[in-house]
């Protein structure tokens, strides 16, 4: 190729490349835009159909990630979906201009980290783990929060209602994936569990994903516009309709 040709070449390469960076620049843009005005994490295919035709989506999160890494607002993937978040390391610096959220009481996190262990998990499972019984209020609760949802039916007599989270449950707790709820050693280390740890112990291994497992079977369509009855219930007992029940332990719970 002649000394010319060889010119042009390199003109027409360097002509594609700096077209490509603009392309990514203005996808980065866009990406950016769509993000500061959700009021929701956004999926890639969401992001992904607003882009310049050829830009990657990959590469414009990727180039997202690397632009807000250090800063006061970090881009981040919760449950698959991209968000623009405050870095953790400043929320000591927010905390006063926030308020303060309803705690929920002891008998709510103790059903909502059961749920989050052992989903897809019926009322009745979650009551023979804690050894007491569960109100239907305790459970109202947790899914009037956002971090619990109605998955299916378990294929049994009765057909009980299963629990399973929602990407609000990840989003809230700043966990990418469920896989990312701590095991038995880091509760060791964060000093939930004390003293030597019984043989054969294990933490059970989460699992979020939207299809039934083989011993679910789908939600009826008339449950989709109406409360589901949940097992168990008689009408009774749930008079406060709060999240708190009556601790009515059996003598080996103590």
């Amino acid at each position: 190729m002649s000394k010319d040709g060889n010119m042009l070449a390199i003109a027409e390469r360097l002509h594609a490349e700096l077209a490509q960076a603009r392309y990514l620049l203005e996808g980065v843009r866009i990406a950016e835009a769509l993000l500061f005005a959700s009021a929701e994490p956004l999926a890639e295919d969401e992001i992904a159909a607003r882009l310049p035709v050829g830009v990657s989506v990959e590469r414009v999160m990727e180039e997202m990630v690397r632009a807000y890494s250090g800063r006061g607002v970090n881009c981040v993937c919760i449950a698959g979906r991209w968000a623009l978040r405050t870095a953790h390391d400043l929320s000591d610096v927010l905390v006063r201009q926030v308020q303060e959220p309803r705690k929920l009481s002891r008998a709510a996190m103790e059903t909502l980290a059961i749920i989050a262990y052992h989903q897809p998990v019926t009322r009745a499972e979650i009551e023979e783990i804690r050894g007491v019984s569960t109100s239907k209020g305790t459970l109202d609760t947790l899914i009037e929060t956002g971090w619990v949802r109605l998955r299916g039916r378990r294929r049994s007599p009765g057909r009980p209602v299963t629990y399973g989270t929602t990407p609000n449950f990840l989003d809230h707790f700043g966990l990418e994936q469920i896989d990312d709820l701590p095991g038995l050693e880091e509760l060791k280390g964060a000093g939930f569990i004390e003293g030597r740890i019984p043989p054969g112990m294990s933490i059970p291994s989460p699992s979020d994903a939207e299809s039934l497992r083989e011993d679910e079977e789908p939600l009826d369509d008339s449950d989709l516009f109406m409360p589901l009855p949940i097992e168990g219930d008689d009408g009774e007992g749930d008079a406060d309709d709060g999240e708190d029940e009556e601790d009515t332990r059996d003598e080996r719970g103590g």
